[in-house]
């Protein structure tokens, strides 16, 4: 896990942009990935091992293959109809292993914003 910031690496995309103010103002995600409707909370924001745009998001409702709620890495080149709301924000639930969705961290919301580390 690396810190640095995606707009130092040239300008993020739309999507990118929307994902790290909803961070920044602790507010849900409502978007469509792999043509399913998902409700999330955004976490941590960045890049890949490949360097493609990602965030790692709480995703507590909409539609999903598996239970909800859960942890997805979503890439953002593929999220559609992304819009922020301000709802009541979830902070997810615990996990046992260090994530591996988001390499080069640009912003997250426990250290950055709720400076809990």
């Amino acid at each position: 896990m690396r810190w640095a910031s995606a707009y130092l690496f040239g300008m993020p995309s739309a999507a990118y942009a929307l994902f790290r103010d909803a961070i920044l103002s602790e507010e849900q995600v409502t978007c469509l990935y792999e043509g399913r409707q998902r409700a999330l909370c955004p976490h941590i924001i960045g890049t890949n091992k490949s360097g493609e745009e990602v965030v790692l998001a709480w995703q507590f409702g909409g539609e999903s293959s598996g239970l909800l709620p859960q942890w997805r890495c979503l890439r953002l080149a593929n999220v559609r109809e992304a819009r922020a709301r301000r709802r009541r924000w979830y902070a997810g639930a615990s996990h046992k292993s260090q994530q591996k969705c988001v390499v080069d961290i640009d912003l997250d919301i426990n250290v950055h914003v709720r400076k809990l580390r």
